[in-house]
């Protein structure tokens, strides 16, 4: 069974209730659509066909048994699910996209999937991504690159190009990914999806392979901002199981909101393309009565040398476990990307160089931190560009580190101060691939965010598509 256009949560639930079609004829459907196409786009590691059909069928037994009551006890009932290959899943491959965890199968599930699956989702697969989230374009997975569906010679973004890819092209409803430095907001305006990244602590990273711990979110992917609003209910709160996390929902004024455009994020080096997008956005949040001003945040310059200190020292602490004697493969088989960030992390923490390198990016963190925090005292929100760029064309980069990490030059500041933030498509480039901008606001106001980008969707008359494949 075909479904195109490709579906909201509520579209689904209204088709399932009505039995339009069944759960079972959905995982049929996107089964199909993944065998069809993912050899080229290689979005996808691992299927779970069996375990996804038993899910579905007990998905169709609880709305045959009780109709509509029971979407009020399972929000996202019916709902097929695709998790980035970060997240431990109980019984299902988990590889962390690397050949050293190749084979390694979990015994328990991440608070996240959990979460998921007691909502009543259907997981199907197990998405491709950038090796340990290494990377900016999806290039560094050690089962090869995922393809942009919008055009195969260019790439998905990174580190969670699977996910996005995956929703994209309609392999699934709405998918998982994990956001340190734009992870998930960086594929998702390259594939032309919605992706949030929440406020550090809102959701748990328990069961996550983790990067960099002090940086790590646990975001998602869907077609609508009203989707993510749903999937985001679900996933935030306590666990007792992540320390970081807090319970805690800021409602803003929204009778007259003002949004701030920071000028360090419209400099040289920013695609025109973007920048008119990005421009053409305000236009039009402008006629449903937002102000906007121009703010300054001059040590947000700074945020990805930071960011690329900070972060090598924690990864190289994070994959120390990894060392073939409990689990896994042995060191030897980490790839190239993985090894050039345990060795930048360990030198930026050895002795003689902890305080020129570390210690003085954490002390540009805190000022970076404070300046945040204060703008958010004039302004409700901010809009950005994502990227500088939009997708660029497979091994553009790949040679080039440098080049590559300047990808994430726009997102390292909701990371680095811990905001949160939402990725919203709006248009195509002159060579027809996604366009679109963040927002980014206080600490645990996602419900700013949702506003804002609900605003804009209903706007544009916000209809998703499906690329020609």
């Amino acid at each position: 069974m075909k479904f195109n256009p490709p579906l909201t949560i509520e579209e689904t639930q209204k088709g399932l209730l009505k039995k339009d079609f069944s759960a079972v004829d959905l995982v049929d459907s996107y089964l199909d659509r993944i065998k069809k196409y993912d050899k080229n786009l290689n979005a996808i590691i691992t299927l779970a066909e069996d375990s996804a059909y038993e899910k579905a069928k007990k998905v169709d037994r609880l709305i045959s048994d009780y109709k509509e009551n029971a979407f009020k006890d399972y929000p996202l009932l019916g709902v097929v699910v695709i998790h980035k290959d970060m997240f431990l899943t109980k019984g299902i491959r988990t590889t962390a996209a690397s050949n050293v965890l190749k084979d390694y199968i979990p015994s328990y599930s991440a608070t996240t999937v959990k979460k998921f699956d007691a909502a009543g989702c259907i997981t199907l697969a197990k998405a491709n991504c950038d090796a340990w989230a290494h990377g900016s374009s999806g290039e560094n997975s050690d089962f090869g690159p995922t393809k942009n569906p919008w055009n195969e010679n260019f790439v998905a973004g990174g580190s969670s190009s699977g996910s996005a890819a995956s929703l994209a092209a309609n392999y699934c409803l709405i998918a998982t990914g994990t956001d340190t430095c734009g992870s998930v907001r960086v594929p998702a305006n390259f594939c032309g999806v919605v992706g949030l990244k929440p406020t550090y602590g809102s959701v748990s990273r328990y069961g996550v392979i983790a990067m960099a711990s002090s940086l790590d979110s646990v975001g998602h992917f869907s077609r609508t901002v009203e989707d993510s609003r749903k999937i985001f209910e679900v996933t935030k709160g306590e666990d007792g199981l992540d320390a970081t996390l807090k319970n805690s929902n800021i409602i803003l004024d929204k009778s007259k909101i003002t949004v701030g455009i920071p000028k360090e994020f419209f400099v040289k080096g920013l695609d025109k393309d973007v920048e008119k997008g990005v421009f053409a956005a305000i236009n039009l949040l402008k006629k449903k009565g937002i102000n906007f001003k121009e703010v300054s945040l001059p040590h947000t310059k700074y945020g990805i040398s930071v960011y690329y200190i900070i972060q090598p020292a924690e990864v190289s602490s994070n994959l120390g476990r990894y060392d073939g004697i409990r689990f896994g493969d042995e060191r030897e088989v980490f790839g190239d990307e993985a090894k050039r960030r345990i060795m930048l992390g360990t030198y930026v923490l050895s002795a003689g160089y902890y305080d020129a390198y570390y210690n003085q990016a954490m002390k540009v963190r805190s000022i970076i931190i404070k300046e945040v925090d204060n703008v958010f005292k004039d302004v409700d929100a901010l809009i950005a560009p994502v990227a500088p760029t939009n997708a660029f064309k497979l091994g553009e980069k790949t040679n080039n580190p440098l080049s590559m990490y300047l990808t994430d030059i726009y997102a390292a500041t909701a990371n680095l101060t811990g905001i949160p933030s939402i990725a919203i498509p709006y248009g195509f480039s002159k060579n027809r691939l996604p366009l679109g901008f963040q927002i980014m606001a206080p600490k645990f106001s996602e419900d700013m965010l949702v506003s804002l980008g609900k605003m804009f969707q209903q706007e544009i008359s916000w209809k998703p598509e499906v690329p020609n494949i």
